[in-house]
């Protein structure tokens, strides 16, 4: 047990991007990470490799789990001498019974600390553009949960104090017991036209935003079905109007994208995606494999001053590239001699990362384009030409400058393996029409995604299928997939734009 360690940590509101730096540098850490049903799945992301992982979902769900059954999941990683992080929804000193478990490390000895998160009242508020204080209307805030303790003979709430309250009154956990809270607080002399403002799914691309009266608002909800999770905010700030609305007017909100990168490209990606407003649903069908070591690479890159062109087809080539210059203890002196062809803007803006400007990148993204425009400028004939890439990219590029006369090494920086994941999640919310878009970015995506979820399911769903360029596209084609959109522009970006151009 001497080892054991409990962090008791907020995962926020919902929005991954809302994470305290501690936070992540903690489920990093974490050899077991203890996480409430409401905890956004992006962000187990951030826990290690291998790390134990245990949802404790309560009241709901095939399993729900009360709060002894958490108490004794801690116990015995503690005995285990377990690091571990308890992570809770919003903050764990908010209504999150932290008090609990900090008396069971009390009990066992066992050290913990206590990292704050970011709670669902003040996100709520945010992303609608409510302002819970005000300096004409609320000088005071009261937060109050509406669930007590389930072995309580009567209720600790003050409603006539609240009821002569004069700021803003926000209620957590308060759906299942709405009409009673509302119509006491009427009944203790609360103006039953006081605004009211309920927040469902707060800082997510589900949130829903319900304005009304303390009156009606109850019935309002059952009509507009809004339950929990959501936030319930009475008081004279409890208004907003579209303009200070920030959040549910972004481009893509509510959106629902299925992203099929690997792990670094899906994190990249969905957090682009995120920021539009919609959900990214990450599969991750492929795994990026170094190919440095082979010793003919290795040879290849010690001499790369000795061509005319080098050729980068992707943002991970020059990564991995580099990353196996510092090995050698080079740097981009490496590269000094020959020209640097880029086949899109994200490698080029990778290589410029290094501190290298490309001497060449196509208007359009693709091998033929390069070839095509790069050959109209510079005769190929007896050029040395290298192509530092996935071993696995398609012949044509390598052929056409061939044919021009090039004498081309194809050096394998990296390979792209197939990833298996469980694609449940996906299936059942196929099933559901839960997906509004599925998104490509390379052949070996398709293949991998269709390899682990049959395309039928796909074709009879209301998903649409983006793709980023012509390469994947033709991959898709060859499978007899449905293609609702191909990027203009071959990139991430490029391929974000496209989808947003398109969301109603």
């Amino acid at each position: 047990m001497s080892n054991a360690k409990i962090y008791l940590v907020g995962a926020g509101p919902g929005d991954p991007s809302l994470l305290t730096l501690r936070a992540v540098e903690l489920l990093g850490q974490a050899e077991c990470v203890v996480y409430d049903g409401l905890v956004a799945p992006q962000i187990l992301r951030y826990a290690r490799p291998g790390a134990e992982l245990i949802s404790v979902r309560k009241r709901t769900g095939d399993s729900p789990v009360d709060q002894q059954d958490i108490h004794q999941i801690l116990l015995d990683r503690i005995r285990q001498g377990k690091i571990i992080v308890r992570l809770k929804g919003g903050d764990p000193g908010l209504f999150g019974r932290s008090a609990e478990e900090v008396a069971l490390c009390l009990e066992n000895q066992a050290p913990f600390e206590i990292i704050p998160g970011i709670t669902s009242a003040l996100a709520a508020a945010d992303y609608c553009g409510i302002f819970l204080t005000d300096r004409e209307a609320s000088s005071q805030l009261m937060f109050v949960t509406g669930q007590e303790a389930a072995d309580k003979t009567d209720s600790r709430l003050d409603f006539a104090n609240m009821a002569a309250f004069g700021g803003t009154i926000v209620f957590y956990m308060a759906m299942t017991r709405l009409d009673l809270i509302t119509g006491a607080l009427i009944r203790h002399g609360k103006d039953s036209s006081m605004p009211v403002a309920v927040v469902q799914h707060a800082s997510t691309s589900r949130q829903r935003l319900l304005l009304s009266n303390l009156q009606d608002v109850a019935e309002q909800c059952r009509r507009d079905r809004i339950e929990a999770p959501a936030i319930v905010i009475i008081g004279p700030t409890a208004r907003t109007e579209a303009r200070r609305n920030w959040f549910m007017r972004r481009p893509l909100f509510g959106k629902r994208i299925v992203i099929t990168r690997d792990r670094q490209g899906n994190d990249s990606f969905g957090a682009m995606v995120s920021a539009q407003g919609a959900e990214p649903i990450a599969l991750d069908t492929i795994r990026i494999l170094d190919g440095t070591q082979d010793t003919e690479v290795q040879r290849t890159l010690a001499g790369l001053s000795g061509y005319d062109w080098i050729f980068f087809t992707s943002a991970n080539g020059v990564r991995r590239v580099f990353a196996a210059l510092a090995r050698m203890n080079r740097d981009a002196r490496a590269l000094a001699g020959p020209k640097i062809a880029c086949i899109g803007s994200e490698s080029a803006a990778c290589l410029a990362g290094f501190g290298v400007v490309a001497d060449f990148v196509p208007t359009r993204f693709t091998s033929q384009a390069m070839v095509e425009e790069l050959s109209q400028r510079q005769s190929f004939a007896g050029k040395n030409i290298v192509l530092l890439r996935s071993g696995i990219a398609p012949d044509d590029l390598p052929r056409a400058l061939s044919q021009l006369g090039g004498i081309v090494t194809d050096s394998p920086i990296y390979m792209v393996q197939s990833q298996r994941n469980d694609p449940s999640d996906i299936l059942s919310r196929l099933a559901r029409n839960k997906i509004d878009w599925i998104t490509f970015t390379s052949s070996s995506t398709v293949r991998s995604f269709f390899e682990q979820v049959p395309l039928e399911r796909v074709l009879a769903s209301k998903a649409r299928i983006a793709s980023i360029g012509p390469e994947t596209t033709r991959q898709l084609q060859s499978l007899s997939a449905r293609i609702d959109l191909e990027a203009t522009r071959h990139t991430m970006e490029g391929l974000l734009s496209a989808l947003m151009e398109i969301a109603p």
